[in-house]
């Protein structure tokens, strides 16, 4: 199958990968009705073509948190993303660096936060969840920045772990264990390359930052288990002073969604945050993404750099969320739905098709640079 575009590689990876990987990736919370609105709300937003103006040079470049930035992109932390393809968050950071981007690696992730730093030569963003262990989060920021990390992703939309209907239907969660477990083994069978490629050759099959936790021996189930007893919903803003404490970088508030929390981040020290509903996985309901970008970039202007993940298939939807305010956007599904597809020429090749969108985009809306995307380019349709 020739891929043209990410929905392409969505169908790809459906194709490789077990079912309760896909539908883990895929999937949302509840009804997924959040989840359908991110996509719906950025597609409602048309743009102005404008024409007669000299776009033969466009240029993405820019800078964030201090750094130079070659396409406003970053790659997102995925849970558990190291399962899609072998090792496969240290191929994705590898894809970032060639790239100029950043990638953010996930507390949850499958290769540990040493393992990419030995893959790559540029520093690595880390993403962290409160855990009730105080001690491990310190521990965590300690080693990630040992290594080099500069910038922290801060999630605070996940103080319980949200329903996902579809991976109780997979295997992945709830019902027994040996439910779980024969779902996952006869689904593995069925897909003879991923089953080789990451099943056998991509061991061991764990959450490589927090493995020392429960030892070896421990399976998926341990790890989920682990996940839900650890999330921390006592966590608020107290906290982070705490992390301030022990992190000496950027630190990037990750669940906003409402003006007034926005500002909170701002008022707590933060440099930067993200406008994000967890990609619909979390609270259904809740507002799209692109819907709450705009007053919330409102509410802090200059005084701190707001990203936006959720939704965003195409260049054309980056360009969208950047004339709304976002300095730069975050690719989850779309960079794990190459990886799954092709590996590392899958990100590779997800990464060129949202260059080469955006590029056309701005063409035809007669912008240079990404300083020209401003609100006054967009049509909104209620």
């Amino acid at each position: 199958m020739i891929a043209a575009n990410i929905d392409d590689y969505r169908l790809l990876a459906q194709r490789r990968l077990p079912k309760f990987l896909f539908e883990y990736i895929d999937g949302g919370a509840f009804d997924e009705v959040t989840l359908r609105a991110n996509r719906r709300d950025l597609q409602k937003l048309r743009v102005k073509q404008r024409i007669l103006r000299d776009v033969s040079e466009i240029k993405l470049n820019s800078q964030l948190f201090h750094r130079d930035i070659s396409l406003p992109l970053v790659l997102a932390p995925v849970g558990i993303a190291g399962l899609n393809a072998r090792r496969g968050e240290c191929l994705a950071a590898q894809v970032a660096e060639e790239k100029g981007i950043p990638f953010c690696l996930s507390t949850v992730g499958t290769c540990s936060m040493e393992e990419v730093q030995q893959a790559t030569s540029t520093d690595f963003w880390y993403q962290l969840y409160v855990a009730r262990d105080r001690g491990l989060v310190k521990e965590l920021l300690q080693r990630s920045e040992n290594l080099g990390c500069k910038t922290l992703i801060l999630t605070v939309d996940m103080q319980v772990p949200s329903a996902r209907y579809r991976d109780v239907r997979s295997g992945l969660a709830g019902g027994s264990m040996l439910r779980r477990q024969f779902a996952r083994i006869t689904q593995s069978m069925i897909k003879p390359a991923w089953a080789w490629d990451v099943g056998i050759m991509g061991r061991p099959h764990t959450l490589g930052n927090i493995a020392h936790i429960l030892g070896k021996g421990a399976g998926i189930d341990d790890y989920w288990q682990w996940m839900k007893d650890n999330f921390d919903p006592t966590v608020t803003w107290k906290d982070l002073d705490f992390i301030r404490e022990n992190w000496s970088g950027d630190i990037i508030v990750k669940g906003i969604l409402e003006a007034d929390d926005a500002r909170s981040a701002l008022a707590a020290g933060a440099s930067g945050l993200v406008v994000s509903n967890h990609g619909g996985r979390q609270l259904d309901g809740a507002l799209s993404a692109i819907r709450a970008l705009p007053a919330i970039a409102d509410a802090v202007g200059d005084d701190m750099a707001v990203l936006m993940d959720g939704g965003v298939r195409t260049g054309l939807d980056v360009v969208r969320a950047l004339c709304l305010g976002a300095k730069a956007v975050l690719l989850g599904r779309a960079w794990v739905y190459g990886l799954a597809a092709r590996k590392q020429q899958g990100v590779r090749e997800v990464l060129n098709i949202f260059e080469n969108e955006i590029k056309v985009t701005m063409a035809l809306m007669g912008c240079t640079t990404l300083k020209d995307l401003n609100r006054e380019l967009l049509i909104i349709d209620d």
